[in-house]
């Protein structure tokens, strides 16, 4: 009988192991339109919001009107605090992500010092990010993927990881995610092994 030691295991435990797929071009504009044929005007500012700012799900959902806004309107760039760093890290809002957040807010009639996502619940003022979490295994549901698979990072990841695949430019991705390390936003986006494998899946022998 085989006895396998934890550095055996450790050797052994696959590259993306507990690492959440990005979304693809393709599933980005699925989950979208579904939400859009549903006029589920809430989700459908969440989904762009998230995708746009990069953001981890606890700063996402603690996000205030004012934080985005230019006097009453929706700006084209904004600029949070992060929790886990402490550190500011700037984002786009991009035209459709925009109008689909002005929509929420006209519909909720919310004031710039509310939070941008208030919470369904009685007992929190804004989503929590485990209702996020539900939220976004949701969206990957609605469109026929194992949601097992997909996490609140997935939408982190996923228009950072179309930006690097454009660029190539890791300098400009660590500023976008607002890493302190470059070697972070290398692990976190798992470039290295994705090339690795892209380049051979180009190369006949």
């Amino acid at each position: 009988m085989e006895v396998t030691t934890p550095l055996d295991q450790t050797r052994h435990a696959p590259w993306n192991k507990g690492r959440r797929r990005a979304q693809k071009l393709n599933e980005i504009w699925a989950i979208r339109t579904r939400l859009q044929l549903t006029t589920n005007v809430r989700e459908l500012a969440m989904f762009n919001l998230a995708i746009d700012s990069k953001l981890r799900a606890c700063d996402l959902t603690r996000l205030r009107v004012q934080d985005i806004c230019v006097g009453s309107q929706v700006g084209t760039r904004a600029t949070v605090m992060q929790q886990k760093t402490q550190r500011p890290v700037q984002f786009e809002i991009t035209e459709q992500t925009r109008q689909s957040v002005q929509c929420w807010i006209h519909a909720r009639a919310l004031k710039l010092y509310d939070y941008l996502i208030p919470s369904r619940l009685h007992a929190s003022s804004h989503l929590s990010t485990r209702q996020y979490a539900r939220i976004v295994h949701g969206w990957v549901a609605s469109i026929g993927l194992d949601d097992s698979a997909y996490g609140t990072h997935s939408i982190r990841r996923t228009k950072a990881s179309l930006i690097y695949r454009r660029t190539k430019n890791l300098r400009a991705l660590q500023l976008l995610l607002g890493d302190t390390k470059l070697e972070s936003t290398v692990r976190y986006l798992g470039i290295e092994v994705d090339d690795a494998l892209e380049m051979a899946e180009q190369t006949e022998v």
